[in-house]
Formats: structure tokens, C-alpha cells, sequence
């Protein structure tokens, strides 16, 4: 049988469950999910290689209308991912107003990529609802396989993988095949932190914090990790540390349990908050963090 290989790239508007279908169908949790908007940042790939077979899937930001530059930045890697897919995995819900964004479902529609729609969170519906939806997307994707799933149950994800495959175009492995993201280390220790601070704060705090791992040591049973949390104005920077303290510690615990069950050792972690004055709008301070690549 004859190798395939090809780019699997996820897009839609934001708390539809992207990041929770990228973890289901790459099998490991690479994207941080959480209930707010805006948790992916970045466009972050998960490999699931096999003997005659490597899908790159890539996880990309929601789609929204940007008000400061870290948003176009992240409209980039949507807009990037519009171009270079073998597949787009077109991703709505049942709780979404099914013509949000219409702009990009036409440019989805013009972009000639076979598509797969993934109608999720069905478990929060009735049959009668999950139909008319599933005819509706039918209708505006003609062609196109629609399924309905609960990611979050797992719920009908193996057709979705075995769909890709017939889908995939013939070709050589992008990459070795026992790489699981093409992100590093020092990524996915920012993520898991800056999961903790979605999860931990509210209102604005969120958006304005970046995270960056200054130091990442790995001995035999343990790494050693220092980290630097920026938040965009002085007021924040108290609100992050918290009395005496105890949010920063709290953020540090919470981060540091994750990362011993992601990279299976102990972690030593140390936490900073510093001010990086108005970085969402900067472009120098955009390019340190990583949001200049497409």
C-alpha cells in the first residue's frame, strides 16, 4: 500500500472545541483548553504517524476580528492554515449562531481543500436540533462529510480519523516518525502555565499575560524551570502575585503537578511576573514571543 502524508488543519470560531479535538484525535494533550476565548495563541501541530501513513494535524487560533496586533498575529496563523491544508477540518457546534464569521466559511468554502465538518458538543442537544444542524452545514458545505461528535466524550472521532485517511494525498513523511508536535519543551511548559492563569483570573488578566521559559534544565529524575510571566500594565502585575503571594503560589502548584505528568520527571519550578508594557501592540515584543512566524 502506498504511503500517505498530509497537512490536517483545524479552524473555527473560538470555545467550539478545536483544542479538545486536536487532543482527542492526536491522543495526548498538546493545546491548552479552557472555557475563555482566545486560548490558543498559536498554530500548533500534533503528529500520528503509522506504518504507511503520517497526519499532521494543526490546531489554530478562533476566528475573530482583531483589535490589536497579537490578534492579526493570530488571524495569521488561520489565514495560514487556509493555504497549506490537504484537509480542513471545519469545526461549528450546536451552541454557536451557525452564521458567525460568514466571511471565512465562504473563504473555506472557495478554498478547493476537501473538507470534513465536525459538529460538536451534540451531547448538549436534542436529535431534532443535531438533524436540522447537520442539514444545514450539509447545505453550506455540498460534497463535504458532516459528523456529528462530542469531543469531550470522544464520541464518534475514529470515523473522522479513518475519512482523513481515504482523503490524504500519497507522499513521504514531513517528519520523523516518532515525533508527536513540532513544538519544544520549553512551548508546552508556557502553555501549561498560561492555562493555570486562564483558569485562575479573570476579566482582561488572561489576554494581557505572555509567558516565557528563561531556563529549562533537564537532569536524569528532574528539570528545573524558571519562568517569566509579562503582563501588559503595573496594575496587573499585583493582581497576578496576589496577596502575600498565594495566587502566584497557586498558579506555580497547579502548573508544576501538569508538567510532572507531562514530562513524566519532578519539576523545580520558579515563577516572576515582570511588566512588559503594552507587548499586545508591539511588534518587537510580538516577535520575542513567537508571534511573527507564520
Amino acid at each position: 500500500m502506498a504511503h500517505k502524508a498530509g497537512f490536517v488543519n483545524i479552524i473555527g470560531n473560538p470555545n467550539v472545541g478545536k483544542s479538545t479535538i486536536m487532543n482527542a484525535l492526536v491522543g495526548e494533550k498538546l493545546s491548552i483548553i479552557t472555557q475563555k476565548m482566545q486560548t490558543t495563541r498559536h498554530r500548533i501541530k500534533g503528529i500520528v504517524s503509522g506504518e504507511d501513513f503520517q497526519i499532521v494535524y494543526s490546531d489554530t487560533p478562533g476566528i475573530l476580528k482583531p483589535n490589536y496586533k497579537l490578534q492579526e498575529s493570530m488571524m495569521k496563523f488561520v489565514d495560514s492554515a487556509l493555504i497549506d491544508a490537504d484537509v480542513i477540518l471545519f469545526v461549528t457546534d450546536v451552541v454557536e449562531k451557525a452564521d458567525k464569521n460568514p466571511e471565512y466559511i465562504e473563504r473555506v468554502r472557495k478554498s478547493n481543500m476537501p473538507v470534513i465538518v465536525l459538529l460538536n458538543k451534540i451531547d448538549l442537544s436534542n436529535q431534532d436540533d443535531v438533524v436540522k444542524l447537520y442539514d444545514y452545514w450539509t447545505n453550506i458545505f455540498p460534497g463535504a462529510d458532516v459528523f456529528p461528535i462530542s469531543a469531550l466524550e470522544k464520541f464518534n472521532i475514529e470515523p473522522i480519523f479513518d475519512r482523513i485517511l481515504e482523503l490524504l494525498p500519497e507522499g513521504p513523511p514531513f517528519f520523523p516518525k516518532d515525533e508527536l508536535t513540532d513544538k519544544n519543551e520549553r512551548f508546552f511548559m508556557q502553555e501549561i502555565i498560561r492555562e493555570k492563569i486562564l483558569l485562575n483570573y479573570k476579566k482582561e488578566i488572561p489576554y494581557s499575560v505572555e509567558v516565557e521559559v528563561e531556563e529549562f534544565k533537564e537532569e536524569e529524575r528532574l528539570i528545573k524551570i524558571r519562568s517569566i510571566i509579562y503582563v501588559a500594565r503595573d496594575s496587573q502585575k499585583g493582581i497576578i502575585i496576589g496577596h502575600q503571594g498565594k495566587m502566584l503560589k497557586r498558579i506555580g502548584t497547579d502548573a508544576r503537578r501538569d508538567a510532572e505528568e507531562f514530562f513524566e520527571k519532578k519539576i523545580f519550578l520558579e515563577l516572576y511576573v515582570k511588566v512588559a508594557k503594552e507587548w499586545r501592540s508591539k511588534d518587537n515584543q510580538l516577535k520575542k514571543f513567537g508571534y511573527d512566524a507564520m
